[in-house]
């Protein structure tokens, strides 16, 4: 693996230890496939965002590049969100608010100011795809975690992102599973993503 996917996967991941984004990362990772769901998304606008922010760098003044870059988050992220709800609606429906509130996701904002109003287009596609990985991961990791712990299962619902086939998907680990509800409700994706930083943070002093 190379340094810099290492970085933006591991050593600087956005979850873990910048801590951004922490908004969707907490609310919406109550199970694998809302987690997954809202990953792919914030992939997608990562990378997408870059690589336009990149693009039109050349032609940005100082004075105007926050808000333009604003502008243009806005955008794809509008035109992701009629995606989602034409062709993925149930999903649309469950993750709410979240969707459109990616604009507000100061991981985005971040990289367009940091690194892609500064570097290639290329470079930037890069930066934004395996930065939104990284965050991406994490949030698929809490997500699975706590629907395991909360509900016995993994993919549940699977078809809402996967069709028919995310119907084999869905695997009831434990029978007659009465539930742990503090797993599916806020402070349990505090306690699991306070557990993922300990172990990082181990994983990295070694």
């Amino acid at each position: 693996m190379s340094g810099f996917i290492r970085k933006r996967l591991i050593d600087n991941n956005a979850a873990l230890v910048q801590l951004l984004g922490l908004c969707p990362l907490l609310a919406v990772s109550n199970s694998a496939v809302n987690a997954l769901g809202l990953g792919i998304a914030t992939i997608f606008t990562l990378t997408i965002t870059n690589a336009l922010v990149s693009i039109i760098r050349p032609l940005t003044s100082k004075e105007i590049r926050i808000s333009l870059f604003v502008l243009l988050i806005a955008s794809v992220v509008t035109a992701l969100e009629m995606f989602m709800n034409a062709y993925f609606h149930e999903l649309y429906l469950i993750l709410g608010i979240f969707i459109p509130l990616i604009v507000t996701n100061c991981i985005i904002m971040a990289r367009a100011e940091s690194f892609a109003s500064k570097n290639d287009l290329w470079l930037s596609i890069k930066d934004g795809f395996f930065t939104g990985l990284g965050f991406a991961l994490v949030l698929f990791v809490i997500g699975v975690i706590r629907e395991i712990i909360g509900q016995g299962s993994i993919f549940a619902q699977a078809h809402l992102l996967f069709g028919d086939f995310g119907y084999y998907l869905h695997w009831q680990i434990f029978e007659d599973y009465q539930g742990f509800l503090i797993a599916i409700l806020p402070p349990g994706a505090f306690f699991v993503l306070a557990v993922l930083i300990a172990i990082k943070n181990k994983v990295s002093d070694k």
